[in-house]
C-alpha cells in the first residue's frame, strides 16, 4: 500500500478537539437559525463549520508532509481559505432569495459564511478566534433581534432577513 499515509503530524486528539468545537461552533449558530425555521439551520451549519476545519487540516498535513526547502513546492494555506470562503459563499447564495421584491435569507447566508470561517479557525488551531467568533455571533443572532424587534418596532414579526 505505497502512498497511503495514516501518521499526522498532528495528534489525533488535537484534531478530534479541533473538529469537535467546529462542529460545537456551527451547532451553537445553527440551532439559532433552526429555532427560527430558517432554511439552513443547525445540520447545514456544523457541516460547514466542520468542511471548513477538515479542509484547514488538511492544509496543515499537507504542508507538513510535502512542504520542503525545494521551490517546486509552494504550499500557501492562504489559498485554502480562499477555496473554503468560495465554497461556502455558493452555498451561503443558495439560501438567498427575492420574493415580492424582498430579499430574504441574508442573515442565514452570513451565518453560513461565518460558521465556515470559524471552522477554518477551529480546524487551523486558532480556538480563541473559534470561540469569540462564535461568541459574537450569538450576541449578534439573539439578543440583538431582540433590541432590533423594540426599537423598529417589529410587533413580533419574524421578517429580520428581508432587511439583513
Amino acid at each position: 500500500m505505497d502512498g497511503l499515509n495514516f501518521q499526522t503530524s498532528i495528534a489525533l486528539a488535537d484534531m478530534g478537539v479541533r473538529l469537535g468545537l467546529a462542529g460545537l461552533c456551527g451547532f451553537l449558530i445553527g440551532f439559532e437559525r433552526e429555532a427560527r425555521e430558517r432554511p439552513a439551520g443547525l445540520r447545514t451549519h456544523m457541516l460547514v463549520s466542520l468542511a471548513a476545519a477538515v479542509f484547514a487540516l488538511i492544509a496543515l498535513e499537507m504542508i507538513a508532509q510535502f512542504g520542503s526547502e525545494d521551490d517546486r513546492t509552494q504550499l500557501d494555506p492562504i489559498r485554502v481559505v480562499e477555496a473554503v470562503t468560495a465554497g461556502v459563499a455558493f452555498l451561503a447564495a443558495g439560501t438567498i432569495i427575492q420574493s415580492r421584491g424582498a430579499v430574504k435569507g441574508l442573515t442565514t447566508g452570513a451565518g453560513m459564511w461565518l460558521a465556515g470561517a470559524i471552522g477554518l479557525a477551529s480546524g487551523a488551531g486558532f480556538i480563541t478566534i473559534a470561540l469569540m467568533g462564535t461568541g459574537f455571533a450569538l450576541l449578534v443572532l439573539v439578543p440583538l433581534r431582540t433590541i432590533e424587534g423594540h426599537v423598529f418596532d417589529k410587533s413580533g414579526n419574524d421578517n429580520e432577513d428581508s432587511r439583513n
